[in-house]
């Protein structure tokens, strides 16, 4: 038994994020089912795709064409399909089919072998949770990760499994988890990574797409010539300062190659963005038409509020009650006035129809009244409620209390275009995020090429400089570690603590917030000396202001409650609008 759980320890430590992930997927079953049902999709896409490109005869389907039945005097859908020789012979006498083919059939292939490198990972991951932990698969969703976590640390102090540590901690684990997302964190919060841009006409802008996620960590991490030679360790000569120039430019080299490389896939990806993006929204947009005026949480958005050592489901929980709080709306005129023409339009057309109901029978009227509808919902959806206090300044409060970073010059400033431009880059429309996907084909090349490759120097001293080994765990970024001394600020309780310099500071807090959040989610952690005493002083000082100053108290409570029964709604679900 010893000797199984030393096997199955053994491949915790190698790759935790599979435990992780088989919890969060609610067991052994969901996960195969889920990675099934992304192969079969990728084959529907592509398949049916092709199979309207080639086998579907468009003039008989919009009654161009007559057809002579001898039964019926009807065209059914099959009447429109080529028959299977002419069919073939179209897509092998397409060029582009078959080069379509081909690359997708390559893809495929990859996913497959991917797909059954994961089933047998899962599997023995599977075995660690039945006979290490006790947890059937059937159990599994009912428990949470902090219940899983804490069997997996006390296993380890009862049996020493894992030989490399005599004891393992939930930080220990965090970091083995989130290894390469805490890389991702620290960058995007040193502004090292290419992400802002100012195009001419639209200001500072940012760009951060799944496409664009991808290749930073193809290049960065697991790729071929990765400046990782395994999943915890990196490689040795990127932690040696003496030859930072030539590791520099090998690393520009590589990435003007894997630029030139998407430059020359763009068109099979943009057409399989295309094609994904109106397989799985035109039913969404049919149903809700207003789901395009919803906002969501943007990619850079996860990535900037996220905290060094924040597991998915946390980030995400907490970013969804800063979104039941934050739903902005705009308040300017076109919407409503796009509105009230497309509604005058459609008031003739459906009056004209009651009229005489063959006027449904003219050619486009149908299609003209159903385009009509859909637009008329989805300005409705950037309407502002006329119901709803304007009150920015007090509902930034609010969300705050669930995001955690705001820059300092939004205080004050929340009514402002220039605070509600720069919140909207975070938390952005859905057509907005669609729209960003559908071009990330075209635009990554270049950012790969013209901004990443010459930020290869400093992405080198990056890594040097901001990895650290820990035994047990392998390397990992310092700023994960959340060190006040190392990395702390001196504007955010660090003063006299931290010895930090500008180039080590994180911004925006981001090193003090992200221990508190991590000491109140593993309430069992056990920090260091220093760290302890400093989330010591800083409860103090929140109990002492919350209980000091009783008068400013009494008058943020009766402003918080004027503000409720002025919209009828509590103050946690209100409406923050820009």
């Amino acid at each position: 038994m010893r000797g199984h759980m030393l096997l199955l320890c053994h491949h915790l430590i190698l790759d935790p994020w599979h435990v992780y992930n088989l919890h969060q997927k609610n067991g052994f079953t969901c996960m195969l089912l889920g990675e099934v049902f992304e192969l079969v999709q990728l084959l529907f896409v592509v398949g049916f795709t092709v199979f309207l490109a080639n086998c579907v005869d468009y003039d008989i389907l919009f009654a161009n064409k007559f057809v002579n039945h001898t039964d019926s005097s009807k065209v059914t859908l099959p009447d429109a399909f080529l028959p299977v020789d002419v069919c073939s012979a179209s897509i092998r006498d397409n060029v582009t089919v078959m080069f379509v083919l081909m690359i997708s059939g390559v893809f495929w292939l990859h996913r497959l072998i991917k797909f059954i490198y994961n089933v047998c990972c899962y599997w023995e991951i599977r075995s660690f949770y039945t006979n290490a932990l006790k947890m059937s698969m059937a159990e599994l969703p009912y428990f949470t990760w902090q219940e899983v976590q804490a069997r997996i640390v006390e296993i380890q102090k009862e049996h020493q499994i894992c030989i490399h540590k005599k004891e393992l901690t939930e930080l220990d684990i965090y970091h083995r988890i989130l290894r390469f997302k805490n890389y991702m964190v620290a960058m995007v919060n040193k502004s090292l990574l290419p992400v802002r841009f100012r195009p001419p006409l639209l200001g500072e802008s940012v760009f951060y797409t799944r496409g664009l996620k991808y290749n930073f960590e193809l290049i960065l991490f697991w790729g071929p010539g990765s400046l990782f030679e395994s999943e915890w360790s990196l490689k040795p000569q990127y932690k040696r300062g003496g030859n930072r120039l030539e590791l520099a430019d090998k690393l520009a080299s590589r990435i003007l190659w894997i630029g030139i490389a998407n430059l020359v896939l763009c068109p099979v990806v943009l057409v399989w963005q295309i094609l994904y993006a109106f397989f799985s929204y035109t039913e969404v947009i049919k149903r809700e038409p207003g789901s395009l005026g919803a906002r969501c949480w943007s990619l850079y958005g996860r990535c900037y509020l996220r905290h060094f050592n924040e597991l998915d489901h946390e980030l995400m929980s907490r970013l969804s009650k800063g979104y039941k709080i934050f739903f902005t709306s705009v308040r300017v005129p076109p919407p409503g006035n796009v509105a009230f023409f497309a509604g005058s339009l459609l008031a003739v057309l459906i009056a004209l129809t009651i009229y005489d109901e063959d006027v449904l029978a003219v050619e486009h009227v149908l299609s003209s009244i159903t385009l009509l509808g859909v637009c008329i919902t989805v300005c409705r959806s950037f309407i502002p409620d006329k119901h709803l206090v304007y009150c920015p300044e007090q509902l930034l409060r609010v969300v705050l209390a669930h995001i955690h970073y705001m820059p300092d010059h939004w205080q004050g400033n929340a009514h402002r275009y220039e605070t509600r431009d720069q919140f909207s880059q975070l938390f952005q429309y859905k057509a907005v995020f669609i729209l960003e996907e559908l071009i990330s084909p075209l635009v990554t090349p270049f950012v790969l090429i013209f901004s990443l490759r010459r930020k290869s120097l400093e992405i080198i001293d990056f890594f040097r400089n901001f990895t650290v080994e820990v035994v047990g765990v392998g390397d990992t970024c310092s700023f994960a570690q959340m060190d006040i001394r190392q990395h702390g600020h001196p504007a955010w309780m660090s003063e006299g603590k931290t010895e930090a310099s500008i180039y080590q500071q994180a911004e925006d807090g981001k090193t003090e917030l992200s221990l508190m959040h991590f000491a109140i989610t593993n309430p069992q952690w056990q920090p260091p000396t220093e760290t302890t005493h400093f989330i010591s002083q800083l409860k103090e000082r929140v109990q002492r202001e919350a209980t000091g100053d009783r008068h400013r108290h009494t008058l943020t409570s009766l402003s918080e409650s004027e503000v409720g029964r002025q919209t009828d709604m509590p103050i946690h679900t209100l409406t923050l609008q820009f």
